[in-house]
């Protein structure tokens, strides 16, 4: 009862300007870098920063029980072209993602979809993941995990995908025709580092106090 009573006076008197600028939902697909088999749906909350630069904060779904489980940074193709190359190398692209229609924003109209996925599609995602609920940890244990997108096809398990698109009551294959027109730039080659047997993740490393 006292936790609802202070929800209720959060929901009334604070401000919540940063959640507000959230405004647009996208669900896709990761999987673990390194880990080609760790794939999962991920439903991803996104606010412009800028016309370069989008932030977005990840659940495991979209109900009232959904949990944080990451967060992805979204570069322009100019910004994420000035950085050096190490840090490319944690970065994915997003040509495929949208090409594949395995990015959909649901429910807003198509053609507002059709002029966001354009956009995307030139940009880079950096993504971690902090709570790792489809491996059915109960807390976010660890070290965050560096997270990629995927970049052909045959590399996604596709029952994931037709069941998203069920639920959501979409189709994939009429969403990548939908898209056909979109232009998809060359992909930078630093990034997707996985590809080339790049595999970077974080570690957690205890150090002696000086």
């Amino acid at each position: 009862m006292t936790t609802r009573a202070l929800e209720a006076g959060a929901d009334l008197l604070q401000d919540k300007t940063p959640l507000q600028a959230l405004d647009t939902y996208m669900d896709g697909f990761h999987f673990y870098n390194g880990d080609f088999n760790g794939q999962m749906e991920a439903h991803h909350y996104c606010g412009h920063l800028s016309e370069k630069v989008i932030q977005c904060v990840i659940f495991d779904g979209n109900g009232k029980d959904a949990k944080i489980i990451g967060v992805e940074y979204v570069l322009s193709r100019e910004l994420f072209e000035a950085l050096p190359t190490e840090e490319k190398h944690l970065w994915h692209s997003h040509a495929y993602e949208v090409r594949s229609g395995q990015l959909i924003a649901p429910r807003i109209p198509r053609v507002a979809e059709h002029e966001l996925m354009k956009k995307l599609a030139t940009t880079y995602g950096k993504t971690w993941h902090t709570w790792h609920t489809d491996r059915h940890e109960e807390i976010p244990s660890g070290a965050p995990t560096l997270m990629m997108g995927f970049t052909r096809d045959g590399q996604i398990d596709e029952q994931m995908v037709a069941e998203r698109d069920e639920r959501f009551g979409v189709s994939s294959t009429a969403i990548r025709q939908n898209r056909a027109d979109i232009d998809y730039p060359p992909i930078d080659p630093d990034a997707d580092a996985w590809q080339k047997g790049v595999i970077m993740q974080a570690e957690i490393r205890r150090e002696d106090a000086r």
